[in-house]
């Protein structure tokens, strides 16, 4: 990963936003990691992967509760005895 400081990233803008369509850009300032700049393909790509291990983990949780007996009932009784 490419890193340039803010006040780099602020006067070469355009060439940060090209850099950014290559590889993420992580952009600091007074030393320390603030952002990081990428594509809007990274990015999607990384947005679908995240909907995707949380897709899974709901459907491994669920299968949990069905194999423990935990209904929607049982989770609302749950819920009520909580408040």
């Amino acid at each position: 990963m490419n890193e340039v400081t803010a006040r780099d990233a602020k006067n070469r803008f355009g060439q940060l936003l090209d850099a950014a369509q290559r590889t993420p850009v992580r952009v600091t300032r007074n030393g320390r990691a603030v952002t990081v700049m990428l594509s809007v393909q990274h990015y999607e790509r990384l947005r679908g992967a995240a909907w995707e291990r949380l897709a899974a983990t709901m459907d491994i949780m669920g299968k949990g509760a069905s194999a423990n007996n935990l209904t929607d009932a049982k989770l609302d009784a749950l819920l009520a005895d909580e408040g």
